[in-house]
């Protein structure tokens, strides 16, 4: 897929690797760009810069989400690329309180979910689209000290694979975006950022923290490429094969590297507080 002319929807639009993504596609050509986010003044301040159009939304509430979509086929007249993009972070393992995961799983899940139910029908009458749902190596390996994000990334990245698979004969192409660290105000977004070190990240950190601009590049590339993984971090194809050949050896060489990170005694949960 080119971006040149196209008509994209990006969530989470105002910061980070989504408002690096409306930059770069404002770059690429892109002739209608639709800037979504719960920040309603950054969403309008990263639009005003490219031309662009903000939309106050909280992609967890599938209404919001429909209006989202539903405008923007009203402006533009289509939607050829559905970038599902709003996520954040938290610390904590199985003591951590039900309704936190319940709440990540609408904007992890759900909101890809919903994102494609309302798009794809757009889509389909157009004649194809695109559907780039963020999701993360977390949802490809693991994410040490957070269990709430591992297990959502998780099914983010198995939602994407149905959606490429259940509607590709209808011209729907996915792909699934899923980088290691990143340079972007998650952590300081999360709701448990008071109970962030500053090592809460290292995990991810191994391979080095790339850029949003960094992430913007390795997504035009993968888009126009049609991959369905699109991994910033190269080293996370790797990790993926050795889990997939060995899944046994892969957990205990994971438990090998928690046993690295954090001290004896202490659990991953531990290690994030400071």
């Amino acid at each position: 897929m080119e971006l040149n002319d196209c008509v994209a929807i990006v969530t989470g639009g105002a910061t980070g690797i989504g408002k690096a993504l409306v930059e770069r596609f404002h770059k690429e050509g892109a002739s209608g760009l639709v800037v979504a986010d719960l920040n309603a003044d950054g969403a309008k301040q990263v639009a005003e810069s490219v031309g662009g159009v903000a939309v106050e939304c909280d992609v967890s509430d599938e209404s919001e989400v429909s209006r989202l979509i539903s405008e923007t086929v009203e402006k533009f007249g289509r939607i050829d690329l559905m970038v599902s993009n709003a996520g954040y972070v938290t610390v904590g393992a199985l003591e951590s309180p039900d309704e936190e995961l319940k709440k990540m799983f609408d904007v992890h899940v759900m909101a890809h979910l919903w994102a494609a139910r309302h798009s794809i029908p757009h889509m389909i009458e157009a004649g194809g689209g695109y559907l780039l749902n963020t999701a993360s190596a977390a949802g490809l390996l693991t994410q040490l000290g957070s269990l709430h994000y591992s297990v959502t990334k998780h099914a983010a990245v198995s939602l994407s694979e149905f959606l490429a698979i259940s509607y590709r004969e209808h011209g729907i192409k996915v792909s699934v975006l899923c980088p290691q660290s990143v340079e972007t105000d998650i952590l300081e977004n999360s709701p448990t950022r008071d109970l962030l070190s500053e090592g809460a990240a290292s995990p991810a950190a191994v391979d080095g923290v790339l850029k949003a601009e960094e992430v913007a590049q390795s997504v035009v590339e993968g888009v126009r490429e049609e991959k369905f993984h699109i991994l910033p971090h190269p080293e996370v194809s790797e990790y993926a094969r050795r889990k997939s050949d060995d899944i046994d050896r892969w957990l205990a060489g994971m438990h090998r590297f928690q046993q690295k990170l954090f001290p004896a005694g202490e659990s991953p949960s531990d290690w994030l507080i400071s």
